[in-house]
């Protein structure tokens, strides 16, 4: 979707579930990372992920245009825009808008080491590797060994 399209389907959005006109720019900013999108208080402008349309579709980047234009039009009439506001809630219901949008990142799987005291047999778990040289275990000061790393 280029930004020309973008613009043209807020407009639309704007028109047809607000019946107002959105008069400012709307445009895709690569920059963001876990938000779908955001509204400027200075320049009443709108900037969305291009991850949204990429990742779920023209559905879901849908429900993030309605959200923002919430931002968007209570802040131009003066009424509470703020996500924790009763009038943002209200308008974003009506609108059928979304609260939030869905996990953007690449979730890393995590992994850790186990280590083992080699007197008590204690099993610790680590995100970070340990010098086994340096440290030994809590309990009975014995030594520790590395016997595996697991993904989670």
């Amino acid at each position: 979707m280029s930004e020309k399209e973008l613009q043209s389907l807020v407009e639309t959005i704007s028109f047809n579930f607000f019946k107002k006109k959105f008069t400012h720019r709307a445009y895709f900013n690569s920059r963001l990372r876990t938000t779908g999108g955001r509204y400027h208080l200075s320049s009443h402008n709108i900037d969305f992920n291009p991850r949204v349309m990429e990742c779920y579709g023209q559905e879901e980047l849908i429900k993030v245009i309605k959200h923002e234009l919430c931002h968007y039009h209570l802040h131009l009439e003066g009424k509470g825009y703020q996500h924790k506001d009763q009038d943002f809630k209200q308008l974003l219901i009506e609108t059928g808008g979304s609260r939030y949008v869905q996990s953007l990142t690449d979730e890393k799987k995590q992994t850790y080491r186990q280590y083992q005291c080699v007197n008590c047999q204690t099993v610790l778990l680590r995100k970070r590797r340990v010098d086994t040289k340096k440290y030994v275990c809590g309990k009975c000061h014995g030594k520790l060994k590395e016997i595996e790393k697991l993904v989670q």
